[in-house]
């Protein structure tokens, strides 16, 4: 399967079935310290909510030369595309590939004309990362913040007061 060029470093490739356990360790390595400052860190529960939603289909290696770096999961819904997953290994972090990756799936609901959602666990660092790439925060729940990117809104909206 031909993949999609980020930049002359990084690509994205089709994963297979059996990726799953890989992906499932590189998503607990990614959010452990997120994870940890919230008090919510529990290795198989992260594993586990990976798993029990795996779709092949949905779901892209992030791969920088030989090695795959991160992964991606995005999902087409009725009024809206889904970034599920975006998880990046933290000796990669910090790199511009997240930003890269961002970049072309904002390309796509752009060319959809749909807008992109995700929800990011609260008190992380993609908090940040998110709302410097034009995303706005619309609810907020106990763990997680739940963000909105249209299409011609003003990039980088600032965030509401928090209740406490």
């Amino acid at each position: 399967m031909p993949s999609a060029m980020l930049d002359p470093a990084a690509r994205l490739v089709a994963v297979a079935p059996d990726d799953a356990d890989s992906l499932a360790t590189l998503r607990v390595a990614a959010m452990r310290e997120s994870l940890e400052r919230v008090g919510r860190f529990d290795e198989h529960r992260a594993r586990q909510r990976f798993l029990a939603t795996f779709e092949p289909a949905c779901t892209q290696h992030i791969v920088v030369g030989e090695n795959s770096v991160g992964f991606l999961v995005t999902r087409v819904e009725a009024d809206h595309l889904l970034l599920d997953h975006l998880y990046i290994h933290p000796r990669h972090q910090s790199r511009g590939i997240g930003s890269a990756v961002l970049s072309l799936v904002i390309a796509q609901a752009g060319a959809r004309k749909l807008p992109l959602r995700l929800v990011a666990l609260k008190d992380s660092r993609s908090n940040d990362f998110y709302r410097r790439h034009g995303f706005t925060l619309v609810a907020q729940e106990a763990f997680d913040n739940h963000y909105e990117w249209r299409q011609g809104e003003a990039r980088a909206a600032p965030m509401p007061p928090q209740a406490g």
